[in-house]
């Protein structure tokens, strides 16, 4: 992880909770096992989707946070880079590597928030 990324993640987060924010927006949240390229449920790797997003969640701990309206990814300040199973999933759910996820973190493209 490079100094820059770590000077990142230092910086006190001021940002509401999204998962407050939007409560009374969303009226209904589907979630599903990610599949597996085999076709196969993966436990512990879910997927939630609203009217308003579409989250990855690790366990009992959100991940990533994608705005349908404004197209904005959030990733979670803690957990978004907490284990290698925790990337290969998240990696998968934004369909890049974690070097690409890296990079526009470091771009301000991906924000860090807490989600959890």
């Amino acid at each position: 992880m490079s100094d820059k990324l770590i000077d990142i993640l230092k910086i006190t987060d001021t940002d509401p909770n999204p998962l407050q924010t939007n409560q009374l927006k969303n009226k209904a949240m589907k979630v599903e096992n990610m599949i597996s390229p085999r076709g196969n449920s993966i436990p512990n790797q879910l997927i939630l989707t609203s009217d308003s997003k579409r989250e990855f969640q690790s366990y009992d701990s959100k991940i990533v946070s994608i705005d349908f309206e404004s197209g904005k990814v959030t990733l979670d300040r803690k957990y978004w880079n907490h284990s290698n199973t925790t990337s290969k999933y998240r990696n998968i759910f934004l369909n890049e590597s974690s070097k690409e996820t890296e990079s526009k973190i470091l771009s301000g493209e991906y924000k860090l928030s807490n989600l959890n």
